[in-house]
């Protein structure tokens, strides 16, 4: 009988949208490998595992905000403002320690005021996001970094760390990657405020009608949005001693909303998780780095990523229609 029953449960199947990007995934690695020069060489699969790690941390971060169904275009704002004041303070003589602590509350006040913006005083989420980054972007330039660059003038042992390699020659950063991929994946799927979040993302009155406090879980989505996102800022001083301010100027968002919409966390919310954000990632840093060792020019590369990303919210609109709830809360 089992045995009979197997053939029906085959074809009842369906492999999840981040299976498939696993899939889709491998075979462009497969054919890369074979028909890129240097793409398999030892440097550049290190450089595409601290790239990967990178995106995937604000991708993480991202997932958040947008399962509860929302988004944020302030995420690398907010990494490049605090990670820069973080690192002013260690070039002031203050503790490393103090010092990242101070850019951590920055990041998650940010956020919090997002997330206040947008649930209390009811802002949509789009230009909430866009005038806050602006507005801190502003700010840290008048107030504290009068230029774009900020330099780790002194040596760091726990920047160091984070940006090294440990035995074997595993970069740091994708260990940072596996942690908070693990303890968010445990914070979505075990936790009741994850599954608050769940629950918020699918249908916000709902949620709001069996008691949830949405507003202060708002709050919550969009300050993990920006503790997760400083995350991947401090990586990045730590791999390269210095911030670029000009990163929250760059189509880098687009690249994590990317990787988390073809991943298959659904823009109408309440769908998606870690391994949507993982098999998101490996795709879209595969392909970035394949396009830097091809040296395509910006405007080649910005007409691929926005072609992909059109694609992948048409097919997520195919897979999760709009309702009517949708549509009032995406307005």
């Amino acid at each position: 009988m089992r045995d009979a029953a197997m053939p029906g449960a085959w074809r009842h199947y369906r492999p999840s949208q981040a299976m498939i990007v696993v899939i889709l995934t491998a075979i462009i690695f497969v054919t890369l490998s074979a028909a890129l020069p240097g793409f398999l060489s030892v440097g550049n699969l290190f450089t595409l595992a601290r790239g990967i790690s990178i995106l995937g941390i604000l991708g993480l971060g991202m997932a958040v905000v947008v399962i509860g169904r929302g988004i944020d275009l302030s995420q690398i704002a907010i990494l490049a403002v605090s990670a820069a004041i973080a690192v002013s303070l260690i070039n002031a003589g203050l503790p490393e320690g103090p010092s990242l602590l101070i850019g951590l509350l920055i990041a998650v006040l940010a956020g919090i005021l997002n997330g206040f913006l947008v649930s209390v005083i009811e802002i949509p989420p789009l230009f909430t996001t866009l005038a806050s980054s602006l507005l801190l972007l502003g700010l840290t330039r008048a107030l504290v970094v009068p230029h774009y660059q900020v330099f780790l003038e002194h040596s760091s042992d726990t920047l160091q760390a984070l940006g090294g390699t440990v035995a074997g020659g595993l970069p740091v950063p994708v260990i940072v990657f596996a942690v908070c991929a693990l303890l968010l994946h445990l914070f979505l799927s075990k936790t009741v405020l994850g599954h608050f979040i769940y629950a918020h993302g699918d249908n916000a009155e709902a949620a709001r009608l069996a008691g949830i406090a949405t507003r202060p879980l708002t709050m919550l989505e969009y300050g993990l949005s920006a503790a997760i996102g400083y995350v991947a800022g401090v990586v990045m001083v730590a791999s390269t001693s210095l911030m670029h301010l000009q990163i929250a100027e760059s189509t880098m968002i687009f690249d994590v909303i990317l990787v988390v919409v073809l991943g298959g966390v659904s823009l109408v919310g309440g769908r998606g998780n870690v391994m949507s954000v993982i098999a998101g990632t490996l795709l879209i840093g595969v392909l970035l780095n394949a396009m830097t060792i091809m040296n395509l020019n910006i405007q080649v590369q910005n007409v691929i990523k926005g072609g992909v990303l059109l694609f992948a919210i048409v097919f997520d609109s195919y897979l999760h229609p709009r309702d009517d709830e949708t549509a009032k809360q995406g307005d």
